[in-house]
């Protein structure tokens, strides 16, 4: 592991194991994350946001394996797209489980992606739970293609902020599909 990581892991940790909220780099944008199983937390982000609390957020997991702790029934389909991903995707799940309610939608759907990011890949792991993954920006505004485009209001509403990736550019946002049961596939943003 890259010797910079490492620290700015253990950083986090100590804020999401405290129910805090971090601006962090993801595989697609910079995001605001919290402990998707922490309702305090969560409702941290859509007061952070200024977001209407009946739209879901998506949460990032480390690997595939884990979906099944988090989503009723995983389509068959499902394990193929991930396979397959040759950009960040995000699914679309109907039946989540193990969340904080807040985090789900009013339907019962998560959407989770499989984070490929190194940064993302190790702290979900040795965090132990999935984080939230919503993009860094006040709702209804722009989400920001880099660091410094962040709003203030952002940086200063977190409990720690990422001193990684900070001068790149931020790849685009995730497509995003949603799977049925049946595994019907619809896709919601290329």
């Amino acid at each position: 592991m890259n010797d910079l990581i490492l620290p700015e892991i253990k950083k986090c940790l100590d804020v999401l194991n405290r129910g805090g909220l971090i601006l962090y780099p993801t595989d697609t944008i910079w995001g605001i994350g919290c402990d998707a199983t922490n309702e305090k937390a969560v409702a941290e982000i859509y007061k952070l946001k200024k977001r209407d609390d009946s739209k879901s957020m998506i949460i990032l997991l480390d690997n595939e394996a884990k979906l099944q702790s988090y989503v009723i029934q995983v389509p068959d389909v499902a394990w193929d797209l991930i396979e397959c991903a040759d950009k960040p995707l995000t699914i679309i799940y109907d039946g989540a489980k193990n969340l904080s309610s807040n985090v789900i939608a009013p339907d019962g759907s998560i959407g989770i992606r499989i984070t490929k990011n190194e940064f993302c890949r190790q702290l979900i792991q040795r965090f132990r739970k999935p984080i939230v993954s919503t993009s860094a920006n006040i709702s209804g505004n722009t989400p920001p293609s880099s660091f410094p485009e962040i709003d203030q209001a952002i940086i200063d509403g977190v409990d720690y902020v990422v001193n990684l990736y900070q001068g790149e550019i931020s790849s685009s946002a995730s497509t995003i599909i949603k799977l049925g049961v049946g595994g019907e596939i619809k896709i919601l943003r290329k």
